[in-house]
């Protein structure tokens, strides 16, 4: 004796519809219309002798260019590091309930996301035009000493002063925005156990707003490694300003642009994958899959 899998149709029984899968005629347009213009680009980078690679390949690896990469991530370094940690003091200063300090959290954003950053480090760069000498003492009282200006703030100085100033006004934002994205119904079941302000911020609401903090951080510091360009103009021997020296002195400007710009995929492709990585550990939990985490499409 057998048992038929599927159900017997009666007589009066409508047949089955066949399923049709939707049919995307455009969709199929776009990709070829994308593989084309991707294949005539790639095949102009490689018959157009324009683009001068024997001289890419050159630099690409020069110790002089490997030096101003270093300078960069220096740049990037820095300006990472003190613009997060003052933007974290702004945050903190914008969310707390003295409304001295959130209207100074508030006039600092507002004046250092007016001002343009080339601006900012070309003040940064004169200052001494302003100010010859800082002098240490009582404040409207007598000094104790002096320090020339120009002999305190150096190019370097100057490019890190204004690009973590810069950088500050952004991450103080990104910081705020992170942490009132927590329920606030958490800080008061926190508060209700006893647990110490201090102790809710740093293992209950920073845990969960580095979920929304991190992508919006990657991309400012993606973006403060590609505007360490703009220190070119205070002469501080980065990636860009060495590059335009170097096609100062022979004239292949593409060859060179194309050893920046290959420099500055490659790094800022690392960082990605970092980010990644980072976001995925701090995901864990908020999700039932078991890694915490899928890297959306």
């Amino acid at each position: 004796m057998s048992v038929s899998a599927q159900p017997r149709l009666r007589a009066h029984d409508p047949p089955v519809p066949k399923v049709v899968p939707v049919r995307h005629p455009w969709r199929w347009v776009g990709i070829v219309v994308v593989l084309v213009l991707a294949a005539q680009f790639v095949s102009g980078l490689v018959t157009n002798p324009g683009w001068d690679w024997t001289t890419f390949a050159r630099y690409i690896t020069a110790r002089s260019v490997l030096d101003a990469v270093l300078v960069t991530l220096e740049l990037t370094l820095y300006g990472t590091v003190i613009g997060f940690a003052l933007g974290l003091v702004l945050a903190l200063m914008r969310l707390s309930r003295s409304r001295f300090l959130a209207a100074v959290s508030w006039t600092y954003t507002w004046a250092f996301r007016s001002i343009p950053l080339i601006v900012q480090l070309l003040f940064w760069f004169n200052i001494s035009y302003l100010y010859q000498e800082l002098h240490f003492g009582v404040p409207f009282g007598p000094t104790f000493f002096g320090v020339d200006t120009k002999d305190l703030i150096s190019p370097m100085g100057a490019a890190v002063l204004g690009l973590a100033l810069h950088q500050a006004a952004y991450a103080a934002e990104i910081v705020r925005s992170g942490v009132i994205s927590v329920d606030h119904g958490q800080l008061d079941a926190a508060a209700a156990l006893g647990i110490p302000k201090t102790r809710q911020f740093r293992r209950i609401v920073l845990p969960q707003a580095m979920r929304s903090i991190l992508p919006n951080a990657t991309n400012e510091v993606i973006s403060l490694f590609k505007g360490t360009s703009v220190v070119s103009v205070v002469a501080i021997g980065e990636l860009f300003y060495q590059v335009q020296v170097i096609y100062g002195r022979n004239a292949r400007v593409v060859a060179l642009l194309m050893v920046a710009t290959a420099w500055y995929i490659a790094l800022t492709t690392l960082l990605s994958v970092v980010q990644h990585y980072v976001e995925k550990h701090y995901a864990k939990g908020a999700t039932r899959d078991q890694e915490g985490w899928k890297w959306a499409r």
